[in-house]
C-alpha cells in the first residue's frame, strides 16, 4: 500500500501510521490495540486488505467457531466502501478484566448490490491484548439519495456509490 493512503477504517491518518503497525506486529507484541475501538477498525482495514491472518490471531480462539483461515480466503471478497463506527465503550468486568463494545456499520458492494454489516461487537481485554469475540447483527438501512455517500467522498449518495449500482 502506497505510503501516502489513508487508512481504511476510516481514522483520516495514512495507513502506515495507524493501521498498518498493529497489522504487522501481530505477533510481536510491539504495537497492540489500545482499545476495542482502535482493535475493531484495524480488523476493518485487515477485511479490506485481505490480511486474514490478523483477523484470526486478534479473534479470542474461544469465539473462534468455524471461522478459519482458508474459509476467510475462500470468500466472497466484498468491495469495502467504508466505515461508520456509531458507539464505543470500555467497562472493567466484575472478573476484574476490562471488556468492550463498539457498534458500527461496514458498507460494502457484492454482485452490484450494497449492504453493510451493522454490528455491536463485544471484546475482552486478557494477557495484555484485545480479542473480538462475538457481535450481534442489526439490519442496516441503505441512505436516502440526499444523504452523505457511505464511501465517504464528501459526494451525496445518489451521486456517488448509489450511480454505480
Amino acid at each position: 500500500m502506497n505510503p501516502d493512503t489513508f487508512c481504511p477504517c476510516g481514522s483520516a491518518q495514512y495507513y502506515q501510521d495507524c493501521c498498518k503497525p498493529l497489522h504487522i506486529h501481530v505477533d510481536l507484541g510491539d504495537r497492540i490495540a489500545d482499545s476495542p475501538e482502535q482493535l475493531m477498525r484495524s480488523r476493518y482495514s485487515a477485511f479490506v486488505l485481505k490480511n486474514f491472518d490478523y483477523i484470526i490471531k486478534t479473534h479470542h480462539p474461544d469465539f473462534l467457531g468455524d471461522l478459519t483461515l482458508a474459509g476467510l480466503h475462500r470468500g466472497p471478497h466484498p468491495h469495502w466502501l467504508g466505515l461508520d463506527v456509531l458507539d464505543s465503550s470500555e467497562k472493567l468486568a466484575i472478573a476484574g478484566h476490562r471488556e468492550g463494545t463498539v457498534t458500527f456499520k461496514a458498507w460494502y458492494k457484492l454482485e452490484g448490490e450494497i449492504d453493510a454489516i451493522y454490528e455491536c461487537s463485544e471484546f475482552i481485554h486478557q494477557q495484555g491484548r484485545w480479542y473480538y469475540t462475538h457481535g450481534r447483527q442489526m439490519t442496516a438501512k441503505l441512505p436516502s439519495r440526499n444523504d452523505p455517500c457511505v464511501c465517504h467522498s464528501g459526494k451525496k449518495f445518489k451521486q456517488c456509490c448509489l450511480k454505480t449500482l
